[in-house]
């Protein structure tokens, strides 16, 4: 009988890396999140991005979100979190105040999703005003809504993990943690990209340092200078084992999430699958074990 306090981390796959469908019917969402465990994972990170039909997710009924929830379920799988970019578009830190007032409807929407799907985080972007001119107030704005989620995070017991990103605003751990020590709360941590990382040509063990106890969880993907998505796993410039190397001496556990973007390919599950064994691969050769979540 396996110990169920046994060690390692989970791994999870971004919906991006499945094939997608209408997404209408239960047998829609069935379909779709089989493909998880399928290809050997653990969970799923759905996503509420720019897009007009993932942005509406934000407003599905409470039977929509019971009916995604029981598919899950059914298929044996779960959904590890909500990856809330759609803040991109709708800027926190937007020197329109109607903007920023709905970037917050964004934030409380985005939360109760969270907790109705089950998911325990929720990522929010590191994105003040993303397709704005910067102004002289935008980070200001961006921590004000950080810190004004908090209270709703709390009640629903949803973790909050912010994601360095691409662009020029929280591009870095380090910058991340300054939003989290202003915080002082356990429902505002950092949910790590470590691929954003080597795109921004940062040091690994310089960010990842700087996270130590705060990661909430953790996006893999490969990148190159430039191309912050779609490059295959090993072909970019990501270094693998120092990254590994300082998780196991931090000893981190959690939920790793690979993020692609298999764009619908015939093949995408092959290519999940591939992925996964890459990073399970580097993940034993650092010590890390990696266990399957039984649901």
């Amino acid at each position: 009988m396996s110990d169920p306090l046994s060690d390692g981390v989970t791994l999870g796959i971004y919906e991006k890396a499945l094939v997608g469908n209408s997404l209408t019917t239960s047998e829609d969402w069935r379909r779709f999140l089989a493909q998880v465990p399928e290809a050997g994972f653990s969970f799923v990170d759905l996503s509420v991005d720019e897009t007009e039909e993932r942005t509406a997710r934000l407003g599905w009924d409470q039977n929509r979100r019971r009916m995604v929830r029981h598919c899950a379920d059914e298929v044996g799988t779960m959904i590890g979190g909500i990856c809330l970019s759609v803040h991109r578009r709708i800027g926190p830190g937007s020197a329109d105040p109607a903007v920023r007032q709905k970037a917050r409807q964004v934030m409380a929407d985005g939360l109760q999703l969270c907790h109705d799907l089950g998911a325990p985080a929720l990522q929010v972007a590191g994105y003040y005003c993303y397709y704005e001119p910067m102004n002289d107030h935008a980070e200001q704005w961006y921590a004000d809504l950080l810190l004004d989620a908090i209270p709703m995070a709390a009640r629903l017991g949803v973790v909050m993990g912010i994601e360095n990103v691409d662009g020029t605003d929280v591009t870095s751990i380090r910058k991340a943690m300054e939003f989290v020590r202003l915080a002082d709360s356990p429902y505002l941590q950092v949910y790590p990209d470590l691929g954003n990382i080597a795109e921004q040509q940062l040091d690994a063990t310089t960010e990842l340092k700087a996270g130590r106890g705060h990661m909430v969880a953790m996006h893999v993907k490969d990148v190159r200078p430039g191309e912050p998505r779609r490059v295959p796993m090993g072909e970019g410039t990501v270094n693998w084992d120092e990254s590994f190397a300082i998780l196991a001496e931090q000893g981190w556990r959690g939920r790793m999430m690979i993020e692609m973007w298999n764009d619908d390919a015939p093949d995408s599950n092959e290519r999940s699958a591939s992925a996964r064994e890459f990073i399970e691969q580097r993940l034993h050769g650092a010590g890390i074990p990696v266990r399957r979540t039984a649901v």
